[in-house]
């Protein structure tokens, strides 16, 4: 793990409008689309918790009331519970395993993806802090990757993971820690992509001009021009959920042995 200190904060961008898995997201935010009967967002923060992470902000924007309101009754879901009718007052029984403290950020509908980061300034700002999307599932080292930020320097550090096609196509430098090119959605890029699973420092705030602004466009391409982008290399398990043919992936997954169940 990481010693002595404190795990970072993650930020989990949950806002976009899902619209390539419209037969879902019409009725809910993507990050609450289930695996398995629980929203691909609780697998997401179960995966950094497994590592001591235990601080979350949900980056919201669609739908976001439907976000607040899982967490609002998350324990009433989960707990046996008593009701006294006469005075209304209300007994939770047992312990939970998730010991978070979430807060759930309106960040609007139209706000892209930089945009929703810097609404999020004043609750991250204050040390480096995870960063990654509310639809991608991994056994990604959450340790390995932090201890890797930290010694590299970089103000953000993305973790290049192995998938074909229509996602960011990214080269690194000879050593295979720093990102010298980037480029979003290539249609027939392979080899490594931009999986998420960012850790990034305050100085990154500073690159977002507003809400127009797209975190994987300019700020990036800052990054890159700094050479402050750092890459760790994941070459296990990595799936988004960008389809309704990934989410039958990822429930398949769930009913056999789950690659990023590593919480058990």
């Amino acid at each position: 793990m990481t010693g002595l200190k404190p795990m970072p904060k993650v930020a989990i961008l949950a806002g976009g409008f899902g619209t390539r898995l419209s037969e879902e997201t019409t009725v809910r935010p993507k990050p609450m689309v289930e695996i398995g009967g629980m929203p691909i967002l609780w697998h997401i923060m179960k995966i950094y918790s497994h590592y001591g992470c235990s601080e979350f902000v949900v980056i919201g924007g669609y739908k976001v009331e439907m976000i607040r309101d899982y967490f609002l009754h998350y324990r009433s879901r989960r707990s046996d519970v008593t009701v006294d009718l006469a005075s209304g007052e209300v007994s939770f029984h047992g312990d939970l395993d998730e010991k978070w403290k979430v807060t759930i950020l309106d960040t609007g509908h139209s706000t892209m993806t930089g945009g929703r980061i810097r609404r999020a300034r004043h609750l991250l700002e204050d040390g480096t802090f995870f960063l990654t999307y509310g639809d991608g599932l991994s056994d990604v080292r959450i340790d390995k990757l932090l201890e890797q930020h930290r010694q590299s320097k970089c103000h953000a550090t993305l973790t290049a993971v192995v998938q074909p096609g229509r996602y960011g196509s990214l080269h690194l430098g000879d050593e295979g820690k720093l990102v010298d090119g980037f480029r979003e959605k290539g249609r027939t890029d392979g080899g490594l992509i931009n999986g998420g699973f960012f850790v990034c420092e305050p100085e990154v705030f500073d690159l977002i001009e507003g809400d127009a602004t797209v975190w994987e466009d300019e700020p990036m391409g800052q990054l890159v021009n700094q050479a402050k982008l750092g890459s760790y290399v994941h070459q296990g398990y990595w799936q988004s959920m960008d389809s309704l043919r990934d989410k039958e992936v990822l429930e398949e997954a769930w009913s056999t042995s789950p690659p990023w169940k590593v919480w058990e």
